[in-house]
């Protein structure tokens, strides 16, 4: 995970001491970094406060359609920040389709799309399901026996502030975590709503200038920032304890709690809710694809294409799951320095550019492992460095939930590590397994920097298809390969569903 951190270090030394502080220093460098930590800010605590709600409302009450609402309401993440930013300037921006169909009442001009405002709200409405999947899979592990024992001794309002919320803080500060990160990371939705931000003068550095050194400063800032984002939410966890007071015995599922007169209020948020995140996005791209058929233009994404990109989405899935599993386990049952550290470098590769981790892996897949250079391997291992905070964040909160007695007691009775492991902690943690998987795959689908510099020779995915095609000014067949990604990018949320519907 610190591979790119040592890169960057050994490209930032080249630059001198004084250009380093120069750089730094600079009121043009620190305007960015304040512009781009209060766009952080803002998107997580939208995030938060759209996500909770709607976790609940989706796993806990009789909410009208609620199977329905509990896919429609995570599908904005198989949406590319890219494309939605290109979707909202479309719809919103100055001649947009909006404004066109306004102008016959006189309303010639809408308010501006760009600058903060827009990247808030596009970077929201497309990064909320972060925290949504994650405490979602937490509202499913809550031990309904305490949460009724609160209630009856406590009433409903006090149990929800006193038990409840404290069992959920871990998953939302996980997903508000992987909001802020992304949010740093996000290069996309920022340019095309013309908001200056870190990334952007970062991508400058890298496409503008033979010296590279002025970016990797740029980048090692970005890294202390999400360094100390992520120390700050390990330290705000404390010492407490989250696991399920009886696991094994007893209903495992929770009643559901009755909206009464919110049931329809909820329901028409929801459903607002889902025109800006998927109705404005997908209808820019089937009218796009309109323009296509009436162009004769190919309505048939290659099927090798469509192949290439599930591959190499399910093989850096595999792979960082795999890897994110005992990070997990080491954070959630063995706190300490040692954890801090290791949990802290997990975190570094999802705040940095894609175009950063993938110069970062062809410099050390060239010089030290050529045997990976240009393979699906390469690309994977990638994924595994962006990606690698969606799935400790949401294996770690299921694991919290797990008493740690479970464990011991197994063992204590001939059980091995790993028998318990497979027999014991992985049906309970299995939600979060499911998330994290999900989380990951959605991710690596619409990566664009570093597939273009590291998939092989001539592996074409869906997102670099995107890509070549809106560069080309072809939005037809743009809009044709944007529509199978989402479409491939939604199985997982499918999957999701039907466990969800399993466990209930």
């Amino acid at each position: 995970m610190l591979l790119p951190a040592g890169y960057l270090v050994v490209r930032a030394s080249n630059a001198g001491a004084t250009t380093v502080v120069n750089t730094i220093t600079d009121a043009r460098t620190l305007q960015l970094l304040g512009r781009t930590v209060l766009l952080a800010l803002a998107v997580t605590a939208a995030s938060v406060v759209l996500a909770v709600p709607l976790a609940w409302l989706t796993a806990r009450t009789n909410l009208p359609w609620r199977s329905f609402w509990t896919i429609t309401t995570a599908l904005p993440l198989v949406i590319p920040s890219y494309v939605a930013g290109f979707a909202f300037v479309s719809a919103f921006g100055p001649r947009g389709q909006v404004q066109r169909w306004l102008e016959p009442l006189g309303i010639d001009r809408l308010p501006e799309i760009y600058g903060f405002f827009g990247a808030w709200l596009v970077l929201t409405l497309f990064t909320y399901p972060y925290v949504l999947l994650t405490v979602r899979a937490a509202i499913k592990g809550l031990d309904p026996a305490l949460e009724e024992a609160a209630i009856t001794l406590d009433g409903r309002r006090r149990a929800v502030f006193r038990v409840v919320a404290p069992q959920l803080r871990p998953a939302v500060a996980s997903g508000a975590l992987l909001v802020a990160l992304y949010t740093f990371h996000d290069f996309g939705a920022v340019s095309l709503l013309r908001f200056d931000a870190f990334t952007n003068a970062i991508y400058i550095q890298y496409r503008g200038s033979l010296d590279r050194s002025v970016a990797a400063i740029l980048s090692l800032m970005l890294i202390a920032v999400t360094t100390t984002v992520v120390v700050g939410e390990v330290m705000s966890r404390g010492r407490a304890s989250y696991h399920r007071v009886n696991t094994a015995g007893g209903r495992r599922v929770a009643r559901q709690t009755e909206l009464g007169r919110w049931k329809w209020p909820a329901f028409a948020a929801c459903s607002l809710l889902a025109v800006l995140s998927l109705v404005v996005p997908l209808g820019v791209i089937g009218y796009w694809v309109y323009r296509a058929a009436a162009g004769a233009d190919s309505l048939a994404p290659a099927t090798l294409t469509m192949f290439r990109s599930f591959e190499a989405s399910a093989l850096g899935t595999a792979m960082c799951v795999a890897a994110a599993i005992p990070v997990a386990l080491l954070i959630a049952r063995h706190p300490g320095p040692l954890s801090r550290v290791v949990e802290t470098g997990a975190f570094v590769g999802h705040a940095l550019p894609g175009v950063v981790v993938a110069l970062a892996l062809v410099f050390f897949g060239a010089r030290y492992a050529p045997m990976l250079y240009q393979t699906r391997w390469m690309l994977a291992f990638a994924y595994t460095v962006l990606f690698m905070p969606l799935a400790v964040g949401s294996v770690r909160a299921s694991l919290l939930q797990v008493s740690p007695h479970i464990d011991e007691a197994a063992q204590t009775l001939g059980s091995s590590g790993l028998a318990t492991w497979r027999r014991v902690t992985f049906p309970l943690v299995r939600p979060g397994l499911i998330a994290a998987a999900s989380l990951v795959f959605l991710s690596a689908m619409k990566e664009l920097p570093a597939t273009l510099m590291l998939a092989p020779t001539g592996y074409s995915t869906l997102a670099t298809r995107v890509w070549s095609a809106t560069n080309d000014v072809l939005y037809g067949p743009a809009a044709v390969h944007a529509s199978a990604l989402v479409l491939l990018a939604s199985i997982p949320l499918a999957m999701l569903l039907v466990k969800d519907r399993r466990i209930q």
